[in-house]
């Protein structure tokens, strides 16, 4: 599973919040469902010890599968800095060929192998240029900008693996 870079800082504080209390967040069966569900159930035929055990090991699962969510969404974040880095631009040239700007769309495969997919802005130059220097510089929350060697318009770009 795929997780944006901004969903997964956002996903990360909202988890980390949720496993640090996880065991007061918990419901009890008794106190979660009325007595027609505990009825249709069964679970009214349980005694106070099995409803108490029940609840212990319905807790225990909760925190273990929240704490899980955490790990899996900061194992992503990682992976997405290790493959964008965290702060600095990435500088490289594209690909052999003529350019003749960009819009919504467009993927821009850079020397470095990398492939570059405009989701915002549009950029149309009326001579093409040889195979520019590009600049894709880290925004706020996790969205990355690309702007073309001698131009003024900036794209936002997400990466394609």
């Amino acid at each position: 599973m795929r997780v944006s870079l901004p969903l997964a800082v956002a996903l990360s504080f909202a988890l980390a919040a949720a496993a640090h209390g996880a065991e007061r967040s918990y419901v009890p069966l008794q106190q979660r469902l009325s007595a027609e569900q505990l009825k249709a159930t069964g679970l009214d035929t349980l005694s106070s010890q099995q409803i108490q055990l029940l609840d212990q090991l319905l807790s225990q699962d909760h925190a273990s599968a929240v704490e899980e969510t955490a790990k899996q969404v900061r194992s992503e974040r990682r992976g997405l800095l290790d493959r964008h880095g965290p702060e600095e631009p990435l500088v490289s040239q594209l690909k052999a060929g003529e350019f003749r700007g960009w819009s919504s769309g467009t993927v821009l495969e850079l020397e470095n192998g990398q492939r570059w997919r405009v989701i915002e802005g549009s950029l149309f130059i009326g001579k093409p240029i040889p195979a520019p220097k590009v600049t894709i510089r880290p925004g706020l929350m996790g969205g990355w900008y690309l702007e073309a060697e001698g131009q003024t318009q900036k794209a936002k770009v997400k990466r394609v693996e």
